[in-house]
């Protein structure tokens, strides 16, 4: 099976030689790719001296519009396993192996990495922890299934949902979203217990003064996905 790994990049020059290693070492039965958005750092410069596989994007997409990007080269380059990886250093990818098992063996759609099944690891904020137990209450009742981590940027999917994620995906903060619709369809999601690590360099995109912003706006994206046909 072809099985490509998707690593958006946005001024991520601290982390993503690493984050490719670490791929290299520890998940090398995968190809991957970073999409670099429109960095303003030495993101591009430190993937072109590596001889790293990049796509370059001519404008800014933001992350929805770079990991969709990611989407239609695994689709149009036949890969069966797609996963979405930070380029910051926070994902290990000893853990490759054993969602893309899981995918398989379980017949899944897809697998995401949870941070909240054993509680090992980085466990982000406790303000943070708050939103997503209440984003898993609001998954929850739009949709009957539970989801620890819904806002883990871990996720791998089979062929059948890169090819939906090709053709649609959301643009902002799109990760609780993106599970609600593929779990209207009826597609079935189960997760992983991983050990995460905290940020080593760079910033979140979701700033202490964009949290209301992006707790209304996902709530609104959500429901509306939970309805959508």
């Amino acid at each position: 099976m072809k099985k490509l790994v998707i690593i958006p990049a946005y001024n991520e020059q601290g982390g993503i030689e690493k984050t490719v290693r670490d791929i290299l070492e520890h998940a090398p039965d995968f190809d991957y790719v970073v999409v670099n958005d429109c960095s303003t750092d030495e993101t591009l410069d430190v993937c072109r001296r590596n001889g790293f596989c990049v796509l370059n994007l001519p404008a800014n997409l933001g992350i929805g519009g770079s990991v969709q990007t990611g989407y239609v080269y695994a689709w149009r380059n036949g890969y069966d396993i797609a996963v979405q990886f930070d380029g910051d250093g926070q994902h290990n990818a000893r853990y490759l192996d054993a969602m893309a098992d899981k995918l398989i063996r379980d017949q899944l759609d897809m697998v995401i990495g949870s941070r909240y099944i054993k509680k090992e690891g980085f466990q982000s904020s406790g303000i943070r922890r708050v939103g997503i137990r209440y984003f898993t209450g609001l998954i929850r009742l739009v949709t009957g299934k539970k989801i620890t981590d819904p806002t883990s940027g871990m996720r791998m999917v089979g062929r059948d949902i890169i090819g939906i994620y090709a053709r649609n995906y959301p643009k902002d903060y799109p990760e609780p979203e993106s599970v609600v619709a593929i779990l209207k369809k009826g597609r079935r999601v189960d997760e992983l217990p991983v050990q995460m690590n905290a940020r080593q360099e760079g910033i979140s995109s979701i700033s202490p003064q964009k949290s209301v912003y992006y707790m209304i706006k996902v709530s609104l994206a959500i429901l509306l996905a939970a309805v959508r046909r």
